[in-house]
């Protein structure tokens, strides 16, 4: 589901018209490891990207399972950069700011997450091996096109822009 940053999103796979965009920060593991505590968390981060966490909100729904609704293909735009962690130093302090067509849809620390990293980190390697080169999306701050009355799910021709401070911007068309 991986594509580029420039890369058309290619939102006619889903044939409801319900496709919504997620910014999301993602960790890039360094040294693997399982039952990762929080307060060794860090020491397990390489660095950090950014990923559009692309959904159709109708699939999601229908079925009750969040994967089919965000693993059609071409719905995990990544990029621009691969940051290492010490270049970006408190990832707590970085914003967000999410925009289609220019319009400010999304913005929030990493602070302001449900889950931060450390906790992230402990959940997922508890009997699970993490490898070096695996990613996790932290989740997305509020603001998505379905939290609108009515949504702003996106259309052909929209364009998404995600910024991370220190990380960079991750800039896809919708097709």
């Amino acid at each position: 589901s991986v594509i580029g940053p420039g890369a058309t999103i290619p939102a006619h796979l889903d044939p409801t018209a319900s496709v919504d965009y997620e910014g999301e920060l993602t960790v890039v593991v360094g040294p693997g490891g399982r039952n990762i505590s929080k307060a060794n968390a860090f020491k397990h981060v390489y660095g950090y990207t950014i990923i559009n966490d692309v959904t159709s909100r109708t699939q999601q729904q229908r079925y009750g399972q969040w994967f089919l609704g965000k693993s059609l293909d071409g719905f995990c735009p990544m990029g621009p950069w691969l940051v290492t962690a010490d270049e970006v130093g408190d990832v707590t302090e970085i914003g967000l700011e999410t925009r289609v067509n220019g319009e400010l849809r999304q913005k929030a620390k990493v602070s302001d997450l449900i889950f931060d990293i450390p906790t992230l980190i402990e959940a997922i390697s508890l009997g699970r091996t993490l490898e070096p080169g695996d990613l996790i999306a932290t989740g997305t701050p509020s603001g998505v096109g379905l939290g609108f009355k009515p949504p702003k799910f996106l259309k052909k021709g929209d364009k998404v822009s995600i910024a991370f401070d220190r990380v960079g911007t991750l800039e896809n068309k919708v097709g």
